[in-house]
């Protein structure tokens, strides 16, 4: 399974030199711009790790690429996603989300079904990650 989440995600992962571009438009468009990972990318999982601090008036996209690269090296098994902010209007904005390192191996979800009464059914959509490292041994 390949998770298709952000933009360009159903593209094939962008290389080194596609990545710089991009972050060479978001720095071109003033957006602010972080890193982040985790082992669990369900959809509604929206607090991934924040690698480093967030990228505010960075106008080099060396920099970028280089806190790339470290996180890349640092954090070999999980999603890596860069994210760009516009705070043009005073409130910050998430303008562009894209995954720029996966796992070896993508764990997936799988759906579970809780049936209730009245043949009330149910489902829910579960990450094998969150499963595999239960309560207390992620972190």
């Amino acid at each position: 399974m390949r998770l298709t989440q952000g933009c360009f995600s159903f593209l094939t992962d962008l290389s080194n030199e596609q990545i710089e571009r991009q972050i060479a438009y978001c720095i071109r468009k003033g957006w602010a711009m972080n890193i982040e990972y985790t082992d669990d990318p369900h959809p509604r999982n929206s607090y991934w790790e924040l690698w480093g601090l967030p990228l505010f008036d960075i106008k080099d996209t060396g920099a970028v690429m280089f806190e790339l690269t470290e996180a890349r090296k640092t954090i070999t098994n999980a999603y890596i996603r860069m994210n760009a902010f516009d705070a043009a209007y005073g409130v910050e904005s998430c303008v562009m989300s894209f995954i720029v390192n996966r796992p070896i191996n993508e764990p997936g979800f799988y759906l579970d079904r809780t049936e209730g009464a009245g043949r009330f059914i149910s489902y829910s959509i579960k990450s094998y990650a969150v499963q595999k490292n239960g309560e207390g041994l992620r972190y």
